[in-house]
């Protein structure tokens, strides 16, 4: 005899630079993933942050808050980032051209000859 439960568990993560919060939260099924944010009490936790504004995900796949969540899903709140990585890659690479340590051309170290 199997017994059908009506009820799924999932997780609602909002990490931080210096920590990750991790909220366990038990939902009926159908359960979307705007009312597991709204259940997990992840916005009485942290009253200054307006969840409304992030992106979400289910292990770090970008899903509308309207997504139906399964049993033992991670649903994730990610804050938006300081600076662009393409930004920072490009002016790291600037700089070493400026210093003499990358090619400009090909990115490539240079190579001192006088050894």
């Amino acid at each position: 005899m199997f017994i059908v439960s009506n009820t799924i568990e999932v997780e609602v993560v909002y990490p931080l630079a210096n920590e990750q919060k991790v909220f366990s939260v038990s939902l009926e099924q159908g359960a979307t993933v705007e009312q597991a944010i709204h259940l997990s009490g992840v916005e009485k936790y942290y009253p200054d942050v307006d969840f409304s504004a992030l992106k979400v995900g289910i292990y770090s796949r970008i899903v509308k808050r309207s997504e139906l969540l399964e049993n033992g899903q991670r649903v994730e709140l990610y804050r938006p980032l300081i600076a662009d990585p393409k930004d920072v890659r490009r002016q790291r690479a600037a700089k070493a051209v400026e210093e003499g340590r990358a090619n400009k051309t090909t990115g490539a170290k240079t190579v001192n000859k006088d050894r």
